[in-house]
């Protein structure tokens, strides 16, 4: 139970819908299978399109268990707070620990990719020095606020967009005039030795493609309501708000909105979960068109790639160079440089969110639980993910081998957190009988194939990927269980309030949901 004596901080509701799927594309990236699909081609023998068909619908099963879970716990923290609703205290711990290494690590390698890319346009220039330009100019935009990174974000998604168009339109218009290098429905169907294992395998390097458009469940508590009006902050007890009480609505799973979240209806978490959905099924289409357009552009079959691995990483760029001309590969190159950057600005969003919800539920250090008053955003988790993400991709970016030791560790975090979003599902909804009429499709067989999915790509990943991810695991119990010692032995930890007086000069604290009793699920082990 949280200290009674203690205020909590709350977030701003100022995100739409829009809002919603700009976060997540970012976090995507519409061009991200540009890096991977000389290793996908290969690994697929060719049918590079029906692995990102596959991927895009098995990652339906995760997008699917993350919208059942926001209805039930439309919070801040996304996995963190899941787990926590549906399976206790130490499982929800667990999966926001886990989380947090996926979190704070993507943005640095995505930083790293966008200095990288930098570096190629201005060569004078170390890839280090761009790394570290990338990281204060977003990090300054996200304690901006929101809404302001919100529409920043949305100018530079409509310019990845727009450069993925002109791909499309100038592969079309060369596919017209001098035809495909390989057969049309190569892509689909593959070249020789084609098999299903093949592209089985290749889906469990695709999937990761996808991670960040879980992302946008970080902001539940920044959305708006239908009851916010124009989009202020709701504050627990405040006039018209049910902040907790009685007549809160119900959502699905029978967990009342108001409930230590503030929420005034149910719109808000089902337009937070219809975000998730659509962002999976736009990010998709796009993966899908552009690796088929690729495909048969490309000069290189898929076995002259997969006997040749140094030329896998740059065989997008090698189809659009020899089929349309090194114009496209620059202006490409400079959508992934800004792209990246802003890709991390959402991914360190979301890890501030996840810092702050952690720390508001007293399971890291409360000073981080504070929300500035003037921009309604968590200053202090945001500025603690940029140190992290400044220190490990600048690190990185001064090692010939630091992209690969990045990438390589930060999908397991992801993953692992995965499948106990899933296990959520099922002890919230069939084993708690948290809904009054389960069912057996949507609570536990979806969610039982969504875990074996992950389970299985967690299998295929590196041995140093499962190395880290192990070791993080086993500090990530070593501090649960200090945890709950302390707690038995009577300590307790700092619950947030506003930071508005160290950061607005006197503004006074602003009193918010909170974690203990109200919310559902709290309290369990």
């Amino acid at each position: 139970m949280a200290d009674p004596k203690t205020t909590q901080a709350t977030l701003r509701r100022t995100l739409t819908f829009r809002d919603l799927v700009v976060y997540g594309l970012l976090f995507i990236a519409p061009m991200a299978p540009v890096g991977v699909f000389g290793t996908l081609d290969a690994k697929s023998h060719g049918a590079v399109a029906l692995v990102y068909l596959v991927a895009t619908v098995a990652m339906a099963f995760t997008a699917y268990s993350y919208a059942q879970m926001i209805r039930v716990a439309p919070r801040a923290g996304s996995v963190f707070t899941y787990a926590r609703v549906g399976l206790g205290e130490g499982p929800g711990f667990i999966a926001g620990w886990m989380a947090m290494l996926d979190y704070l690590l993507i943005p640095a390698v995505a930083y790293l990719f966008s200095g990288i890319a930098m570096e190629e346009l201005v060569p004078s220039v170390d890839r280090w020095v761009w790394t570290a330009i990338a990281v204060v100019v977003t990090t300054g935009l996200n304690l901006w606020g929101v809404r302001a990174a919100a529409l920043v974000g949305l100018l530079v998604l409509a310019m990845e967009i727009a450069v993925l168009l002109v791909f499309v339109a100038a592969a079309l218009v060369e596919l017209t005039a001098h035809g495909a290098q390989r057969d049309w429905l190569s892509p689909l169907t593959g070249q020789s030795g084609f098999t299903i294992s093949a592209v089985f395998g290749a889906v469990s390097v695709a999937v990761l493609s996808y991670l960040g458009f879980d992302a946008i469940a970080s902001f539940a508590e920044e959305t708006l309501d239908d009851g916010d009006g124009k989009g202020g902050t709701t504050h627990k007890g405040s006039k018209g708000s049910t902040g907790g009480g009685s007549g809160a609505p119900a959502v699905e799973g029978g967990a009342p909105a108001g409930k230590g979240s503030g929420w005034r209806s149910a719109a808000g978490p089902a337009r937070v979960s219809r975000a998730v959905l659509t962002c999976l099924a736009v990010a998709g289409f796009l993966f899908i068109v552009q690796t088929y357009l690729a495909a048969l552009l490309s000069p290189t079959s898929s076995s002259e790639l997969a006997a040749d691995p140094a030329a896998q990483g740059g065989a997008f760029y090698a189809a659009v160079d020899s089929s349309v001309g090194t114009w496209l590969h620059d202006l490409v190159a400079v959508s992934k440089a800004i792209g990246a950057a802003f890709a991390a600005l959402a991914g360190q969003a979301a890890a501030g969110r996840l810092l702050f919800a952690m720390a508001r539920d007293r399971r890291l250090p409360g000073v981080v639980a504070k929300v500035n008053a003037h921009s309604g955003v968590p200053r202090r988790a945001l500025l603690s993910a940029a140190v992290v993400t400044l220190v490990a991709a600048v690190w990185a970016a001064r090692r010939d081998d630091g992209l690969d030791r990045l990438v390589s560790v930060v999908d397991v975090g992801a993953l692992t957190a995965f499948a106990l979003l899933h296990a959520s599902v099922i002890g919230w909804f069939w084993v708690r009988k948290r809904a009054e009429v389960p069912s057996v499709l949507r609570h536990v067989l979806v969610p039982l194939v969504g875990m074996g999915i992950v389970i299985a790509v967690i299998v295929e990943a590196s041995s140093t990927a499962q190395l880290i991810g192990a070791i993080w695991l086993g500090v990530g119990f070593v501090v649960l269980a200090a945890q709950w010692r302390g707690r038995a032995t009577g300590g307790t930890g700092g619950a947030g309030s506003t930071d508005g007086a160290s950061d607005t000069g006197g503004a006074s604290d602003t009193a918010g949901p909170s974690s203990g009793a109200g919310d559902p699920g709290a309290g369990t082990r």
